[in-house]
């Protein structure tokens, strides 16, 4: 118990912190936290996916835009002009779980093309998806309103509405408006993720995908349905990225297709290499940090050197100091860190000691 203290005062504290942050932290900070919960929740799904069940898989925005989008149109009304996009004006938390079902079924969809193939050959066709994806959203715009978008729905649970002023809210002086009030919904949502991907990972459905991942034969020789296992692998991924659709949805209260691009799918690769494959904590931390990095980086563009704002003609743009800055952490994590930052807690850990007990002296 005492080795394993550390680690619980630890996750206390972060805890402690994460409830309390909506007190003390500026909006910026707060719609930059929730991107970053929105982006771990989706790397923890492809890291079951790649790293757990070595199947790689560029199509990881495609499958958060299927969330993303059938929660705007099951939650969201008909609308007025042209390019509005209809709705069926569901309940909030029905439409959230039926975009995860919805964004699941389409990788369940997927996953017979992705038991055929393996390694490049499905990160290829894999990205077919998003551009197929991309020409959807763009035309079928009775559905996603094309090229404008559509809004998203505020979210609302038993009654209390996650959007500014409905009801007014107040709590120790400090106003609670959208970006508050989801705060919690995503640290809600995360949690849930986190500890679903934990047990997945660590019990027997994690071990079978871990042996398909090292050898198929092998799997199959050991009992291991190979085909029904990679088809679940690719289903709770595709949910996972669904989930990590509706909240960015819910943050940015309205959705255009370029958010969903194939860039959307290479940070999410991203993410689990410098987090390390297969590691559920590892995904965690590289999606907030692939994720927060771009957005502080512009931020603070005006004090940091070598930096300028977006469009301003000098220096280097926040957007490819950051694309700059991942690609230096993905070859710094190869080197010096083969299983990822989230190995690093667990190996700076002192290894337990094997040399036999001093006996004491007569």
């Amino acid at each position: 118990m005492s080795e394993h203290l550390p680690r619980l005062l630890v996750a206390a504290a972060l805890l402690v912190v994460a409830l309390l942050a909506p007190f003390f932290l500026e909006a910026f900070w707060l719609q930059t936290g929730l991107f970053a919960m929105a982006a771990a929740i989706g790397a923890i799904g492809l890291t079951i996916l790649t790293g757990t069940a070595g199947q790689l898989s560029l199509a990881h925005a495609f499958f958060a835009a299927v969330g993303a989008y059938s929660y705007c149109y099951l939650a969201g009304g008909g609308g007025l002009g042209v390019s509005a996009a209809s709705g069926l004006s569901l309940p909030t938390v029905p439409a959230l779980v039926l975009a995860v079902a919805i964004a699941g079924l389409a990788g369940a969809l997927y996953s017979p093309i992705a038991g055929r193939l393996r390694g490049i050959y499905l990160g290829i066709a894999s990205i077919g998806l998003v551009f197929i994806g991309q020409h959807i959203l763009f035309n079928a715009t009775g559905l996603t309103g094309g090229f404008n978008g559509r809004d998203a729905a505020p979210f609302s649970l038993f009654g209390f509405s996650f959007s500014a002023g409905d009801p007014e809210l107040v709590i120790f002086g400090v106003p609670f408006e959208d970006m508050e009030r989801l705060w919690y919904l995503g640290l809600a949502l995360l949690a849930i993720a986190y500890l679903f991907g934990r047990l997945l990972v660590a019990g027997r459905p994690g071990r079978a995908l871990e042996t398909i991942r090292d050898s198929e034969v092998a799997a199959a020789v050991n009992g291991v349905d190979v085909t029904r296992y990679k088809a679940a692998a690719f289903t709770i991924s595709s949910m996972y990225a669904g989930l990590a659709g509706v909240l960015l949805a819910l943050v940015f209260g309205r959705i255009v297709p370029e958010s969903f691009g194939l860039n959307l799918s290479v940070e999410f690769l991203a993410m689990i290499v410098i987090g390390g494959l297969g590691s559920i904590r590892g995904a965690v931390l590289g999606g907030v940090f692939v994720s927060m990095l771009p957005k502080v980086l512009d931020e603070y563009s005006g004090s940091l050197p070598f930096l300028a704002a977006a469009g301003s003609g000098g220096g280097i743009e926040p957007g490819m100091a950051a694309r700059f800055a991942f690609g230096a952490a993905i070859v710094a994590v190869l080197i010096f860190a083969p299983g990822g930052i989230g190995a690093l807690w667990r190996d700076s850990r002192p290894a337990p000691s094997t040399s036999p007990p001093k006996e004491s002296a007569a």
